[in-house]
């Protein structure tokens, strides 16, 4: 019971305390495209058309290195059923949770910790 417990805070408490540490603690980047391009703004406006062009091109390559595995578009059935997986493992752990508690089912106790982590972890990250 009380690991329990332990598991479901830690589930609910870190991911969003992770984001307040990276956000508020971990520096930023200063040196990305959009402080680049105000800069060029302010000294020297004539590069900016290429150096555009040059991110943009940058920014292709990355997608299509991304997305080399995939040829064309993809379903969309496949493209829900990879979005629903992890909302249908949170149902289908609440509602064992809830059946194993109603109905005095023993569930071996890893099962039962990666469930709870699994449901505190998704409202974690709902909180913020």
């Amino acid at each position: 019971m009380i690991l329990d417990a332990a598991i479901s805070l830690v589930g609910l408490i870190v991911p969003p305390a992770f984001d307040f540490v990276k956000k508020k603690f971990l520096s930023k980047k200063e040196d990305d495209a959009m402080s680049t391009i105000s800069s060029l703004a302010t000294t020297k406006p004539e590069i900016m058309p290429s150096y555009v062009d040059a991110m943009s091109k940058l920014i292709d390559s990355q997608v299509r290195h991304f997305n080399r595995d995939v040829s064309g578009d993809i379903s969309s059935w496949v493209s829900d059923l990879r979005a629903s997986i992890r909302p249908i493992f949170v149902i289908l752990s609440i509602l064992v949770r809830s059946l194993g508690w109603a109905l005095n089912w023993q569930i071996d106790e890893s099962f039962i910790a990666t469930m709870d982590l699994c449901i505190s972890s998704w409202f974690g990250s709902r909180l913020f």
